[in-house]
């Protein structure tokens, strides 16, 4: 059976081709092989292709998978079969890699090497770690025995194991340091960062462990001192040993640097510091924004060192300059947006006079406002029923005295 072409020519001297499905029958008494037209699918110019498409799909389907590799395909080479030994995924390492590289974080990590003079495989393992949090997030162990061999294709970290990950990570707390400063100088280049104003908070991670680190002689000569202490928790958890974790931010939200602080740190210990060490990062001139847990004497004198400039909360109640002489200044307060009004207050004189904005939200002061309403009338309701119980009291005491019992005869 074989697709049939058969030509006319026309009066006019052209050629019209007509296609045919056919196969050859034997006439025996003819003796000889004749054409026998099964469907004629008509003239080519007016074929309809996708009646022969179907008919060609329909075919394949039934034809055994061997055997339509055999079939001559032309202009194409058959494909030999194709066993899958390991599937791997690769998107999301092609995509952490990109960005390795773009924030200059290998560049930096090889920079130090070189300088160290170190031949570990210590940017694989930490680039491998990297890429681990953003596909599947797990131990050390798990990113060692179970994500490298088994589901990310990278061939740099084939056969790193789980101690050459805690090596690389001993690494990077030496070279820590500086590893952040390039990396925050090339995205601050890289993204155009708007590093004038630096806010600053600090927050706390507890540990679920009995003790916490002391400070014994193990640790004297060691790189670090113990971090997990007992202090003060910002979620209500002062029993448990923890760490105090800082983070310095842009305004628009990206982060500068990061700390990891004892956890018995206060909060106000924690400013010369910080101003220290991104006054190190070329950062000296930029506005420090912190909360009324920064507010101290020595904290607003080491912020104005170096002509720094900041922007401290103050805690209204425990200034007496605020309560003395700010709230009591009259003056109108500005609108800026339709829950925030500011007015701004001088204290002082010359260069040491003081800036203090005022910072009023209509709709939480109407709030206030209707919940001190609420509190005086549930008060006046109980002093009045306290004031009717009393009356109560009296009558009943005043009853009480004036009964007299009949005398006996």
């Amino acid at each position: 059976m074989y697709l049939r072409v058969t030509e006319r020519r026309n009066r006019d001297g052209s050629t019209v081709a007509y296609y045919a499905l056919a196969e050859n029958d034997w006439n025996a008494e003819a003796r000889r092989s004749e054409a026998r037209v099964i469907h004629s699918f008509g003239r080519a110019d007016q074929l309809d292709r996708a009646a022969l498409q179907r008919l060609v799909a329909s075919i394949n389907r039934v034809i055994d998978a061997d055997a339509a590799d055999t079939l001559p395909t032309r202009g194409k080479t058959a494909v030999a079969e194709i066993d899958i030994d390991a599937v791997f995924e690769l998107g999301v390492v092609l995509a952490a890699r990109g960005l390795w590289e773009d924030l200059g974080i290998g560049e930096a990590i090889r920079t130090r090497m070189s300088r160290a003079g170190l031949t570990a495989p210590h940017e694989a393992a930490l680039f491998a770690m990297a890429a681990q949090r953003l596909d599947d997030p797990a131990s050390k162990l798990a990113c060692a025995t179970r994500w490298l061999p088994d589901i990310a294709w990278l061939p740099e970290a084939a056969g790193i194991a789980v101690d050459q990950l805690y090596r690389a990570l001993d690494f990077l707390a030496v070279w820590s340091d500086e590893i952040e400063r390039d990396v925050f100088l090339r995205a601050a280049d890289l993204l155009r960062l708007d590093v004038d104003l630096i806010f600053y908070d600090t927050t706390t991670a507890y540990f679920e462990i009995d003790e916490a680190d002391e400070f014994a002689e193990q640790f004297a000569g060691k790189l670090y001192a113990p971090l997990r202490q007992r202090g003060h928790n910002k979620e209500g958890r002062d029993n448990q040993p923890q760490v105090i974790i800082a983070l310095a931010v842009t305004r628009d939200g990206m982060p500068v640097r990061s700390w990891v602080l004892p956890g018995n740190t206060a909060d106000v210990a924690t400013v010369a510091r910080i101003k220290q060490d991104l006054h190190a990062w070329r950062l000296g001139r930029c506005l420090f924004v912190g909360d009324a847990g920064m507010y101290s004497a020595s904290n607003l004198v080491e912020l104005s060192r170096g002509l720094g400039r900041y922007v401290l909360a103050v805690p209204m109640r425990r200034v007496q300059e605020v309560e003395a002489e700010v709230l009591t200044r009259p003056g109108r307060y500005r609108p800026v947006a339709g829950n925030l009004q500011v007015k701004e207050v001088w204290v002082g004189d010359g260069e040491r006079r003081k800036r203090y904005v005022l910072c009023l939200n209509p709709l939480e002061a109407e709030r206030q406002r209707q919940h001190r309403r609420q509190v005086l009338v549930e008060i006046e309701a109980e002093l009045a029923a306290l004031d009717r119980s009393r009356l109560n009291w009296r009558r009943w005491t005043s009853a009480r005295t004036t009964i007299r019992r009949p005398r006996a005869r």
